[in-house]
C-alpha cells in the first residue's frame, strides 16, 4: 500500500481479509488512532511500515505472531506505552523502526538478543539501564538509542556484538567511564556517545581500524587525548567538543589522513597546534575555540582560511586570523588541493588563475578533458540516434496504443495482451482523469531529459502524478527483469526521494509513474531569470543536505543514481529537496559507459571522470562527484560549466582558485548579498571540492557527508557569527 489512504482517518478492518499481503506500507499519510489487533492476523506479512502518521495508543503485541515479518517501520507516531517484549518472536525480522513516538519503560532484551540487525528506538522517552543479555546476537549491526532518558553505566558486553557497526547512544543520562572494550570492537565505524553524562578519561586503547565516526562531546571527560587516536586509520568524523579534556592536541592526529571535521571546542587544552595538521588534504572542519592552546597557526591554506570562530578564545594563539602577529616568518603557505592523489598528497602546484566577478579561468586540464569527453558523448548521441531509428519502424503503432479506452488503466494490474500491463504499487484507483491518448498530450508537458519526456496528468482521485516515457523501448531489458527493477526503485521510499507510484509496459512502450512535485526543479529556480525569488542561505543549506540524505539512503540500498544534475532536484511546496530520474540506467543494459555518459549525463559538468575511462568500475563515488558539483552549483547560483566564445569555464577551477587565494567566500552567490554565515560557508564549499576529487577513494561516502553537513550547520553552541 502506498498514500492513498490520506483521506481515512483510520486503518480500515477490511485489510484483515488480506491473508496473503505480504506488504502493508501506509507510510507518510494522515491516518490515526489506535492500531488494531487483528493486524497480528495478517500471517503473510513481511514488511509493515505505518511510519509518518498520526496513531496513537501502544503498539499491539499481536505483531509478535507475524513469523514471517521482516521490516517493522512505526515511526513518527503518537505511540505510547512499551515496546512490546512479543515482537523479539518474530524470528525473520531484521529491521525495526520505533524512533519519533513516546514509548515508555525499558528496553527490551530481544534488541540486543534477537536476530533483528537494525533497531532504533530514538527520540522517545524510555529509561532505565541498559543491560546485555548473555546470549547476545553475533548479527546485529546498527543500533539507534538515542535522545531517550537511559541512565547507569555503559555495558561493557555490548563488544559481545561482534557484527556491531553503528552504536548511538546520544542525548541521554548515561554515567561511568568510556569502556575500553567498546573503543576497541573491530567492526564498528559509527560511535556516538555525547550529550551525556560520562565521565573518566579516553581509554587509550582507542584505535579500531574501522572506526569512521566518533563522537564523544558534550560529557564531563577528564585527562588528555590519547595519542593512539592516531591509530584509527579511517576516522573522518572526530567531536570531543565540551568536556574538560587537558593537556596539548597529540601529533599523532596528523596520521589520520582521511579526517574531514574535528572539534576539540570548549575543554582546556593547551600547548600549540601541531604544524602536521597541515598535511590533513580532506580537513574541511576544525574547531578549537574556547582552549588555552598557544603558538601561531600550522601553515597551510586550510589554517591560512579557518573562521575566527574555529580558534577564537584561546589567549595565547597569534596568526592573522587572530589579529594578532606571531614571532619570526611564516614558511610559505601550502595549497591544500582536494583533488590531490596518493603519490602528492598536498598537491602543491601553482594556483589556478581566476576570480568569481572579473577573472576568466584559462583553459585548464579540466576543461581539455571536458572538451575530450564532449567528443566521446557526441559518438554516443549519434550511436543512440542510429538505435532510436532502427526501433521507429515497429514502434510506429505506438500511437495507436496510447489512444486505447480506458479500460486498460481500470485495474491494477491488468495483463490484456493488447493493451499492455499497468502497475499502480499500493492499489488505489489507477484511472486518469483524462483519456489514454491526451495523456502525453505536449500540451501536458513538463520536461525532457536522457531518459525521456516528463508529461503531468492527474488520477481519478485528483492526485496529480508525473509520467515518464522511456524514449529508448529498444534497449530496455526484457518484461520480467524491467519489471523487478521497476519493483525495487518503487520500495525506495524517503521524504528525499520522488516516489516511483507505478509503471506501465508493453514491449514497444514504458511509462513510469511518479508522485507530482509542485514546486519544480532547482535548475529553474537557481538560473532562469524568471524566478523571481532568490533561494536564501538557510534554504540553501537545506536542499544540499536534503539531496546529501537520498543519496545515503540510495546507496545503503546498492542503487547508483548515475544521473544528478540540478534538473533532476525537485523542490516541493514547502522548500524540500526530492531527487528523481534515480537507478533507470540499470534498466538499460544495452548501453556502454561512453552512449550512457551522453544519454544521462547530459549536462557535462557533473560526469565523473572515471566515465570516460572504460576500465574503472563505476561505483558511488560518481554520485559523490555529481553531488559535489551540485554544493558549489547551489551555493554560487552559477552553472557547473560555462560557455564563452573563446573559453570554458569551469566552476570546480573558479572555487578552488579562490580557496588557493583565501577568498572562498567571494565564490557565495552575489544575490545572498552577503547574508551567510562564514563558518558554514567556507567549510561547504571545501566539501563540494572533496567531493569532486579526481581520485574516487578520496572522495567521502555520502553518509560521511550527511555526517559532516550536520557538523558544519550547528558547530558550536557560540553564538558567533562573521556575516560575508
Amino acid at each position: 500500500m502506498s498514500d492513498h489512504l490520506t483521506c481515512r482517518a483510520y486503518l480500515p478492518e477490511s485489510l484483515r481479509r488480506l491473508s496473503t499481503c505480504t506488504n502493508l506500507e501506509l507510510s507518510s499519510n494522515a491516518l490515526t488512532g489506535n492500531v488494531p489487533t487483528w493486524v497480528g492476523e495478517m500471517v503473510s506479512l513481511e514488511v509493515l511500515d505505518l511510519s509518518g502518521n498520526k496513531f496513537s495508543g501502544e503498539i499491539p503485541g499481536s505483531i509478535g505472531g507475524l513469523m514471517s515479518l521482516r521490516e517493522l517501520r512505526l515511526s513518527g507516531n503518537g505511540f505510547t506505552g512499551g515496546l512490546p517484549v512479543s515482537i523479539g518472536g518474530c524470528r525473520s525480522l531484521v529491521h525495526v523502526d520505533v524512533s519519533w513516538n513516546s514509548l515508555t519503560g525499558s528496553l527490551p532484551a530481544w534488541v540486543f538478543a534477537s536476530g533483528v540487525q537494525w533497531v532504533s528506538v530514538s527520540d522517545n522517552t524510555f529509561s532505565g539501564e541498559l543491560a546485555v543479555p548473555v546470549n547476545a546476537s553475533s548479527v546485529i549491526q546498527g543500533v539507534d538509542l538515542s535522545s531517550n532518558s537511559f541512565s547507569g553505566h555503559i555495558p561493557s558486553e555490548i563488544s559481545k556484538l561482534l557484527s556491531l557497526q553503528s552504536l548511538n547512544m546520544s542525548c541521554n543520562s548515561l554515567s561511568g567511564s568510556v569502556p575500553a572494550s567498546i573503543v576497541e570492537m573491530k567492526s564498528l565505524e559509527v560511535l556516538d556517545l555525547s550529550a551525556n553524562k560520562l565521565t573518566g578519561s579516553i581509554p587509550s586503547t582507542i584505535g579500531g581500524k574501522s572506526l569512521k565516526v566518533l563522537r564523544l562531546g558534550k560529557n564531563s571527560l577528564t585527562g588528555e587525548i590519547p595519542a593512539q587516536i592516531g591509530d584509527c586509520s579511517t576516522l573522518a568524523s572526530l567531536d570531543l567538543s565540551h568536556n574538560s579534556l587537558t593537556g596539548a592536541i597529540p601529533a599523532t592526529l596528523a596520521n589520520l589522513t582521511n579526517l574531514q571535521t574535528a572539534d576539540l571546542s570548549r575543554n582546556k587544552l593547551t600547548g600549540g597546534l601541531p604544524k602536521q595538521l597541515s598535511n590533513l588534504a580532506h580537513l574541511i572542519g576544525f574547531n578549537v575555540s574556547h582552549n588555552q592552546l598557544s603558538g601561531d597557526l600550522p601553515p597551510g591554506s586550510f589554517f591560512d582560511t579557518i573562521s575566527f570562530s574555529s580558534v577564537s578564545d584561546n589567549p595565547g594563539l597569534c596568526g592573522a586570523k587572530l589579529n594578532s602577529s606571531c614571532p619570526g616568518v611564516l614558511p610559505k603557505p601550502i595549497v591544500l588541493n582536494p583533488e590531490s592523489s596518493p603519490d602528492d598528497p598536498l598537491g602543491q602546484k601553482e594556483p589556478v588563475p581566476g576570480g568569481l566577478h572579473h577573472k576568466k579561468t584559462i583553459l585548464s586540464i579540466s576543461a581539455l578533458v571536458a572538451i575530450g569527453a564532449a567528443v566521446l558523448i557526441a559518438v554516443g548521441i549519434i550511436t543512440i540516434t542510429v538505435l532510436n531509428l532502427q526501433v521507429r519502424a515497429p514502434a510506429s503503432h505506438s500511437a495507436a496504443e496510447l489512444e486505447l479506452s480506458d479500460g486498460y488503466l481500470s485495474q491494477s494490474p491488468t495483463t490484456d495482451v493488447k493493451s499492455g500491463k499497468l502497475v499502480m504499487f499500493g492499489g488505489g484507483n489507477p484511472e486518469f482523469s483524462a483519456s489514454t491518448h491526451a495523456l502525453l498530450n505536449k500540451d501536458c508537458e513538463l520536461g525532457r531529459g536522457g531518459f525521456g519526456t516528463v508529461y503531468k496528468t492527474t488520477l481519478r482521485d485528483g492526485q496529480p502524478v508525473a509520467i515518464k516515457k522511456l524514449t529508448v523501448s529498444s534497449l530496455v531489458k526484457s518484461q520480467d527483469e524491467f519489471e523487478r527493477e521497476v519493483k525495487m526503485l518503487g520500495k525506495l521510499r524517503h521524504r528525499n526521494l520522488v516516489a516511483l507510484k507505478g509503471y506501465y509496459w508493453t514491449p514497444s512502450l514504458q511509462l513510469l509513474i511518479y508522485e507530482f512535485v509542485s514546486g519544480g526543479n532547482l535548475h529553474k529556480q537557481l538560473h532562469e531569470p524568471s524566478s523571481v525569488n532568490y533561494l536564501s542561505w538557510k534554504e540553501r543549506f537545506d536542499i544540499v543536505l536534503g539531496i546529501a540524505r537520498s543519496l545515503a539512503h540510495l546507496h545503503r540500498h546498492d542503487v547508483i543514481h548515475y544521473n544528478l544534475k540540478s534538473s533532476n532536484i525537485m523542490i516541493d511546496g514547502s522548500g524540500e529537496a526530492k531527487v528523481g530520474d534515480y537507478g533507470l540506467a540499470k534498466l538499460l543494459p544495452m548501453l556502454d559507459r561512453y552512449v550512457l555518459s551522453s544519454k544521462v549525463q547530459s549536462a557535462l559538468g557533473y560526469m565523473a571522470p572515471e566515465f570516460t575511462c572504460r576500465t574503472v568500475k563505476i561505483t558511488e563515488k560518481c554520485d559523490v562527484y555529481g553531488f559535489g558539483v551540485l554544493v558549489l552549483e547551489v551555493m554560487s547560483g552559477r552553472p557547473p560549466v560555462e560557455y564563452m566564445e573563446d573559453d570554458v569555464i569551469v566552476l570546480c577551477d573558479v572555487v578552488r582558485a579562490a580557496l588557493d587565494e583565501g577568498k572562498v567566500e567571494e565564490c557565495v552567490d552575489e544575490r545572498l548579498c552577503g547574508k551567510f554565515p562564514l563558518e558554514e560557508a567556507v567549510p561547504i564549499m571545501k566539501l563540494g571540492l572533496v567531493c569532486t576529487s579526481q581520485v574516487p577513494s578520496n572522495r567521502p561516502d555520502m553518509s560521511e557527508v550527511v555526517n559532516i553537513l550536520e557538523l558544519i550547520r550547528c558547530p558550536q553552541d557560540s553564538p558567533e557569527e562573521e556575516l560575508g
